[in-house]
């Protein structure tokens, strides 16, 4: 599956630090370490090599022992001040302070342990700024009905077990018996990740999508620790039919921030991507949304259903009595 723009950037960063800090490393270690393959670890540290601080220069740049790195060892040679401490500005600490009362007014959440580190590190932040963050008051809302999210809450803080009816976006209904594990806030959205029973694995529920929450009396059972809501959400599992689909080049952002399995450009300036889709309405609305950028997709079935929706769509307006320009808005 092709990286995510971020997720590099995060690896990056950390490598710099670790290399500043541990000296020269085999390449098969730094990429057990990181969770990557050799083959990437010199990639990265490729990239790494231009890149550095404002003017870019040589001098600006990072530097690695190029001889160590032919012997299969990377040795960070100079860190350009990459690995100093940050400092915060006044406007930047009241939002950090922001933050995390926001993480702390969720206590289930962070945990009772991770509470006492969010405690620890609002008291430093607190007191290093002053009266601005006396004036920071944050509550954080949770979505959805607010008697579903109390039981929630009330299930995750008791360690109980969880049957809920949930509706997907295709409004398909179910019950589900689940394991709740913690609740996540993702851009506007807040989701419950658990181990579900009925699919034998974890899954994400999108909180405002729960219609019903009941609280059992079985304890929660053991489970692996909990993954990211990305990687539950947003991640079809092998089983879901691969799709590809060729974009224009103004389309790119889908490449970063849609988790697919391969990205190819191509030399006309458009690039493909192959993906794996779960639910049919989701890609509706990916490929409705950039229909003006979409170049081809394979199999035709996605392009038909598309088609389908648009002409429902139009349908809709002339019911109405409205008319569409040639961008497809509504016009009167």
């Amino acid at each position: 599956m092709a990286e995510r723009a971020d997720e590099r950037l995060v690896r990056l960063l950390g490598m710099v630090a670790y290399l500043d800090a541990a000296g020269a490393v085999p390449v098969d270690e730094l990429a057990e370490r990181f969770g990557v393959s050799p083959q990437q670890v010199l990639l990265d540290v490729d990239a790494l090599w231009v890149s550095g601080t404002p003017g870019y220069w040589p001098d600006d740049l990072l530097d690695f022992d190029a001889g160590a790195l032919e012997q299969g060892v990377v040795r960070l040679v100079e860190a350009r001040g990459m690995t100093r401490p940050l400092r915060l500005g006044t406007r930047e600490a009241v939002a950090l302070v922001a933050a995390l009362r926001a993480l702390r007014s969720a206590v289930a959440t962070v945990g009772p342990a991770g509470r006492s580190v969010v405690d620890s590190a609002l008291e430093k932040l607190t007191d290093a700024t002053g009266e601005a963050a006396a004036a920071v008051d944050v509550e954080l809302a949770l979505e959805g009905d607010p008697a579903v999210a109390a039981t929630v809450r009330d299930a995750l803080v008791r360690g109980r077990r969880l049957r809920i009816r949930y509706v997907t976006a295709a409004d398909v209904s179910s019950e589900r018996d689940v394991d709740p594990l913690r609740l996540v806030t993702e851009d506007e959205h807040s989701y419950l990740l658990a181990w579900c029973y009925r699919s034998s694995d974890q899954r994400t529920f999108r909180l405002d999508r729960i219609l019903e929450a009941e609280v059992l009396s079985e304890p929660v059972a053991g489970h692996d620790d909990a993954r990211g809501v990305e990687r539950v959400a947003f991640v079809p599992d092998e089983s879901a039919e691969l799709v590809t689909v060729v974009f224009d080049s103004q389309a790119r952002w889908v490449a970063e921030e849609v988790p697919v399995e391969s990205v190819r450009n191509r030399d006309d300036g458009t690039f493909e991507v192959t993906l794996r889709v779960a639910d049919p309405v989701w890609l509706r609305h990916l490929l409705l949304q950039q229909a003006r950028h979409v170049r081809s997709v394979t199999p035709s079935w996605p392009a038909v259903d598309v088609a389908e929706a648009a002409r429902a769509a139009l349908g809709a307006y002339a019911r109405l009595g409205l008319n569409t320009d040639d961008e497809g808005e509504a016009g009167a």
